[in-house]
C-alpha cells in the first residue's frame, strides 16, 4: 500500500472513530434529559475545541476534509450535551 493511499485510508477511519466519540454523548444527553445531570466543562470545552477544529479545517488553503468531517458532528453533540447539563 502506498503512503498516500495508507494516510488516506487512516484520516477516514479516524474520522469515523472521532464521529463515534461524539455520538457517544447521546447517552449523557438523555440521561441529562432525565435529571442525572452531567457536568458541563467537558463538552462544553470538547465543542470549544470542535468549533476551532472545524473552521480551522475548512478555511486552510487546501481543505482539510478529515479534520473538518471528524470535529463538525462534535460540535452539535458536544454543546447539545453542555445545554442539557443544566436545570431549567
Amino acid at each position: 500500500m502506498s503512503k498516500n493511499k495508507f494516510i488516506d485510508w487512516l484520516g477516514r477511519f479516524a474520522s469515523v472513530i472521532a464521529i463515534l466519540m461524539y455520538i457517544s454523548y447521546v447517552a449523557q444527553i438523555i440521561n441529562n434529559l432525565h435529571g442525572q445531570y452531567g457536568a458541563p466543562l467537558q463538552p462544553f470545552v470538547a465543542g470549544v475545541n470542535c468549533t476551532l477544529w472545524s473552521v480551522y479545517a475548512y478555511f486552510k488553503e487546501n481543505r482539510d476534509w478529515p479534520v473538518f468531517w471528524a470535529n463538525f458532528p462534535g460540535v452539535f453533540f458536544s454543546f447539545a450535551t453542555f445545554i442539557t447539563c443544566f436545570h431549567f
